[in-house]
């Protein structure tokens, strides 16, 4: 116990303990003693033990009242202080799976990672927290995954463990009828996902590395449901635009051999998407390029704190307050037992 945080509930009441030199000196006054008219009459020995100790039941008496008085102000010490209340972020992750995410330019000096990878990274530190990310613990947060088609990996959920696996079991789509870029269709599938949250604050974080060239809804129209919801979208084109450096196997001979293929980010629609809704594009081409996007988002999206804090104390009256009560009994036991006075 740190008694170093001692505080008292009513401290104001603590000056009544000043009427226990008063209630002392009545008490050393009061009536009981003989009067004598002359001090000749008196024994001529030194006073006795029982003499010389008659101030204590009034000493107790006073003290009593100074311990009741000090338990009536309520002594405590605080011990911590509690959140009862943060009111979180309802985010929706879309990520582009399709096979131009095969591609290595986010890579680092540790070893070779694809596009998905370099992603599948950085998702993990913004949800569970690592590097520079705190993490997102207060915030429900989805996964929606697209190529040519989109669809929920995870629904919000604030069990951001098994969020991260679904995001980490994430794979790049290998059969042609399923590849392609469905911009449209994945932040309108986010934007569905989000529309029953009860978050007062809901954003997409939408990544892709390609140009929209599949699906049904557009993305514009897509970003309008958005901004119709209040829903705000922040889109990061991933990779470089040019060449990018794809890891290929031989069919033939099983061995893989690099291979320079032609990619381009729509950075027209992603930033067009960002600004009808009221958020930011950025673009990372290079692996601590994204992961500083995500620490920009991180910090512009902070949960927003709704919060009431209460500190709790552990009372400490009943330690003066049985203090005072045994002084109490002590003097007027000794009062009546020991230093009786003649009336």
């Amino acid at each position: 116990m740190d008694l170093g945080a001692l505080e008292f509930r009513e401290p104001l009441l603590l000056v009544l303990a000043l009427l226990a030199v008063p209630v002392y000196f009545l008490g050393r006054r009061a009536s009981g003693r003989v009067v004598f008219s002359s001090l000749r009459l008196l024994p001529r020995h030194g006073r006795s033990l029982r003499a010389r100790l008659a101030w204590l039941p009034d000493a107790a008496v006073a003290l009593a009242l100074v311990a009741l008085v000090v338990a009536a102000a309520g002594p405590r010490v605080g011990e911590r202080f509690s959140r009862v209340h943060r009111e979180g972020i309802a985010i929706m992750m879309v990520v582009d799976v399709s096979g131009s995410m095969q591609a290595l330019d986010l890579s680092t000096e540790d070893g070779e990672r694809t596009r998905l990878e370099a992603v599948q990274d950085v998702f993990e530190s913004f949800v569970l927290g690592g590097g520079d990310l705190p993490g997102r613990r207060d915030d429900a947060i989805g996964l929606v995954r697209f190529a040519g088609y989109a669809d929920t990996a995870a629904p919000l959920t604030l069990d951001h463990e098994n969020l991260a696996a679904a995001a980490r079991n994430l794979d790049i789509v290998r059969d042609r009828a399923e590849d392609g870029t469905a911009i449209g269709d994945a932040l309108g599938l986010a934007v569905e996902r989000l529309r029953d949250a009860t978050a007062t604050s809901r954003i997409v974080l939408l990544l892709t590395d390609g140009v929209h060239n599949a699906g049904v809804e557009s993305p514009g129209a897509a970003a309008e449901l958005a901004r119709s919801m209040g829903i705000k979208v922040y889109t990061i084109g991933a990779g470089t635009t040019g060449l990018a450096p794809v890891r290929v196997e031989d069919p033939r001979t099983g061995r893989t051999a690099l291979r320079a293929v032609a990619v381009e980010v729509d950075e027209a629609v992603l930033a067009d998407i960002a600004e009808r809704t009221g958020g930011r594009f950025f673009r990372a081409g290079d692996a601590e390029a994204l992961t500083r996007v995500y620490t920009e988002i991180d910090r512009l999206e902070r949960t927003r704190i709704s919060e009431e804090r209460f500190r709790q104390y552990e009372e400490l009256f009943g330690v003066p307050l049985a203090l005072g009560l045994a002084l109490a009994a002590l003097g007027w036991l000794t009062r009546v037992a020991v230093f009786a006075r003649l009336p």
